[in-house]
């Protein structure tokens, strides 16, 4: 488990490092500025809508895995918003890296391998409802008071809603439009992770212990909520398994994207992430052993 979690992490550091390399040899501050807008606007809805797309999500059916995915994201915000007086920063900086985890390039394969391909269509579920939760909740509690409509406008938002509607009719798309969405898709990823490493590469990896109480606290606040989940619905085993990992994930480096489109305290963003995101070597294989030892 340790080698396919490595397998899984190392690249998303690699990644992030190739970015911290182009940053600090360059002779001027890089601007990543347009970068990462294009990166929101034009290429993470299209990876929204290409994995809707490709992954029909069936929320009726499946409500107790819905409901758990959604409860598993606003309980943290909860807590963690009741908390944010004693940290020196702003609340949306502490609340939306600890409601908003990495359930897409680490959660989707590490939960298949963990458990099992049969249940790709499960973990769907929680990436799309995390991705439409991050794009209109995440984007309302990061916009400015004057602004807080503003997430509306975001073509994230509405490309998980158009993902709803044409997913069921997918078979009848022409095959240059899903191409298309896929390959703008897969670029926001790695783009993601190579502005990360540019923003740590200018500011350097300062504040370690803030950062690493930040996540001990999301990791703390996530199992204090699972108890809770777990007692209210109808979950199966394979669905608790599934909710349990999803809640002790890494934040997601969209965050930190986010976090900068919005000057929302980018830069201890910035570190949150990365560490959480190494810390996960630690803590992931200790989660998905207690799921399949106690579940």
């Amino acid at each position: 488990m340790l080698l396919t979690l490595l397998n899984i992490v190392l690249p998303v550091i690699a990644m992030a490092g190739i970015g911290f390399l182009f940053g600090r040899r360059q002779g001027y501050e890089p601007d990543m500025s347009f970068v990462n807008h294009a990166n929101v606007m034009v290429f993470c809805p299209a990876l929204v809508l290409s994995v809707m797309i490709e992954y029909p999500v069936d929320l009726v059916q499946s409500w107790p895995l819905a409901v758990a995915g959604v409860l598993i994201i606003i309980v943290p915000g909860l807590l963690l918003g009741l908390l944010s007086p004693f940290f020196k920063m702003p609340r949306a900086a502490l609340t939306v890296p600890g409601m908003f985890r990495n359930t897409g390039n680490v959660g989707i394969p590490l939960m298949m391998l963990a458990y099992g391909k049969s249940q790709l269509g499960a973990i769907i579920v929680l990436f799309v409802l995390s991705n439409v939760l991050q794009f209109s909740l995440g984007l309302f509690l990061l916009s400015r008071r004057s602004s807080r409509w503003l997430w509306l406008r975001n073509p994230n938002v509405w490309a998980a809603l158009l993902g709803l509607l044409v997913a069921p009719y997918r078979d009848y798309l022409p095959p240059f439009v899903r191409t298309t969405a896929d390959l703008a898709g897969q670029i926001a990823i790695p783009l993601m992770l190579f502005s990360l490493g540019v923003r740590m590469s200018r500011d350097r990896l300062a504040g370690i212990g803030p950062a690493l109480r930040i996540n001990l606290l999301y990791l703390l606040v996530a199992a204090l909520t699972l108890p809770l989940v777990l007692w209210l619905l109808p979950l199966t085993p394979e669905w608790a398994r599934l909710v349990v990992l999803s809640a002790m994930l890494p934040p997601a480096v969209l965050n930190y994207l986010l976090c900068e489109q919005y000057n929302v305290e980018p830069r201890t963003v910035a570190n949150v992430v990365l560490l959480g995101n190494l810390i996960s070597v630690l803590t992931i294989p200790l989660v998905v052993w207690a799921t399949l030892a106690w579940i």
